[in-house]
């Protein structure tokens, strides 16, 4: 008889605990070149990143800024060195494949997370309406168009902050520096709830990429709750007020 206990254990051990062996070490002249790389494009992005969050709702300029900041982001990843797409283990220890359904469901389960909370959220002024106008965004233009770049911004931010920061902090704390990082890039948005939002997504991708060795997993997870964030956070938030 399958213990439910011991299942959930496994999954965690093989999705967020355990390492699989890998060796990405690099030459210290490249390590140094990606660390500069690294702080070049982290200011970039910091200063699109504000100005696009500072454009009104329906402005098409918006598109344009979102997109110069995903290009900032690959950019910056790509030029800084090699980035790996990892490995997953299986519950029983193998190791079998990318992170692809492991990833999933962790992506699932931050979204179900995110969205019970949004029953607080729904019923405080001061964590609200800062969400609201950031939906906006998607309600006063295109969902289609928000959706694909939604998808485009997530997979930049892995391939930088999974990928190339993620390598250039080197082994020692990388998780941590990471996560605060992208969140206080994220706190420039002035949204708490993002906020919030970037270190528990970033805690959990961050400790993806410690495990797997790579930015597959982290892209996945990324997807699956951001995607699904925008499209079910303003039904929740309705059926909630």
């Amino acid at each position: 008889m399958i213990n439910p206990i011991t299942e959930v254990q496994a999954f965690v051990r093989a999705a967020l605990v355990d390492p699989v062996p890998r060796d990405h070490t690099e030459p210290d002249a490249a390590f140094r070149r990606r660390r500069v790389v690294v702080v070049v494009t982290l200011l970039l992005g910091a200063a699109v990143l504000t100005w696009a969050l500072r454009i009104e709702p329906g402005d098409s300029l918006f598109y344009v800024a979102t997109l110069a900041l995903a290009a900032v982001w690959v950019v910056g990843a790509l030029v800084s060195g090699p980035l790996h797409l990892g490995r997953a283990r299986t519950r029983s220890g193998e190791l079998r494949g990318r992170a692809v359904v492991q990833s999933l469901a962790l992506g699932l389960l931050l979204l179900a997370l995110f969205l019970v909370g949004s029953v607080v959220v729904a019923r405080i002024p001061f964590l609200r309406e800062p969400v609201d106008d950031l939906l906006d965004y998607a309600q006063f233009g295109s969902l289609a168009l928000v959706a694909v770049i939604t998808a485009i911004n997530g997979i930049a931010e892995e391939l930088y902050f999974r990928g190339a920061l993620y390598a250039g902090v080197g082994r020692r704390h990388a998780v941590l520096v990471t996560t605060v990082v992208y969140a206080l890039v994220v706190a420039t948005s002035g949204i708490p709830l993002l906020v919030l939002a970037a270190v528990v997504v970033g805690l959990v991708v961050g400790l993806q990429r410690r495990v797997t060795g790579g930015i597959l997993g982290p892209i996945i997870t990324h997807l699956t709750w951001s995607l699904g964030m925008l499209f079910l956070l303003p039904a929740a938030l309705g059926a909630f007020s």
